[in-house]
């Protein structure tokens, strides 16, 4: 058994996620693409954003040879659904303005992974956005597709390689993981990547952080308060802000809001 720093805090995800092998490794398993990147970008945005409102992209890269683009998100909302959606359509604006007609210069895939799980108890959904005629056969015009990943309801049913995968995602949320159970490589690499006595002060300061908000967020969401969750989110960075505890970056990354949106909320402090 391994100690390691679970994978539903989004600094612990794209530790391991944003090591270029990791990445390409599960887009291939879980998309069947060959990804020809030598980096992934954290917090990726699009300058002009496109449309009133900034998107940050948790993991994000471009293969710009085989012209795909890949996206990887890791948190749980009220809105998960039409967040992301907006997400993925934000890419795909972004290769239409530098594109000879309406089609993307690149395929674009998301890829959801809520580790917190879903209210519709999924291990898999997929949205394509491909039409289909009457008989459900798709037409193969439209590539680009959002894949939501639920590793808490895996099953026997689930397809190998997601299997694995969800798995092990799964298995690290309790802080230990059972190495002999993976063949996969790059599984095993991830584990060593977030070993416990591999978390650094600064690390841990963000995780101490992330659950501060989640508590925040699950309180207010039990309530159906969906203002309530902005608005807390909003009120914890300030205090963190106004304290001194973390960076605009840091707060950014743990509360879920853009940079921009904390350097507003440090100027009115």
């Amino acid at each position: 058994m391994k100690e390691v720093a679970s994978l539903r805090y989004g600094v612990i995800f794209k530790k391991a996620f944003s090591v270029p092998e990791i990445f390409k490794a599960f887009v291939y398993d879980f998309l069947g693409i060959e990804m020809d990147i030598d980096r992934v970008e954290t917090e990726k945005s699009f300058s002009p954003q496109m449309g009133k409102v900034d998107t940050r992209f948790d993991l994000f890269a471009e293969d710009k040879k085989n012209r795909v683009i890949v996206d990887i998100q890791h948190i749980r909302y009220p809105d998960h659904y039409h967040r992301f959606l907006y997400y993925h359509c934000a890419a795909m604006m972004e290769m239409i303005a530098d594109s000879k007609n309406y089609e993307p210069a690149a395929k674009v895939f998301t890829l959801v992974v809520l580790t917190s799980g879903d209210r519709h108890k999924k291990d898999i959904g997929i949205t394509s956005f491909d039409p289909v005629d009457l008989k459900g056969i798709p037409y193969g015009e439209i590539p680009h597709k959002i894949i939501c990943i639920c590793p808490k309801y895996v099953n026997g049913e689930t397809p190998e390689p997601y299997r694995e995968w969800m798995l092990a995602i799964e298995d690290s949320l309790d802080g230990t993981v059972d190495e002999s159970a993976y063949r996969h490589p790059v599984i095993r690499r991830v584990f060593d990547l977030i070993e416990k006595d591999l978390i650094t002060p600064k690390e841990y300061a963000v995780m101490k952080d992330e659950y501060s908000f989640r508590q925040v967020m699950d309180e207010e969401y039990g309530k159906g308060l969906e203002k309530g969750i902005e608005k807390g989110r909003r009120e914890t960075a300030a205090n963190f802000l106004k304290t001194g505890i973390l960076t605009e970056e840091q707060a950014a990354q743990a509360s879920g809001l853009s940079l921009e949106e904390i350097r507003k909320i440090r100027t009115s402090c």
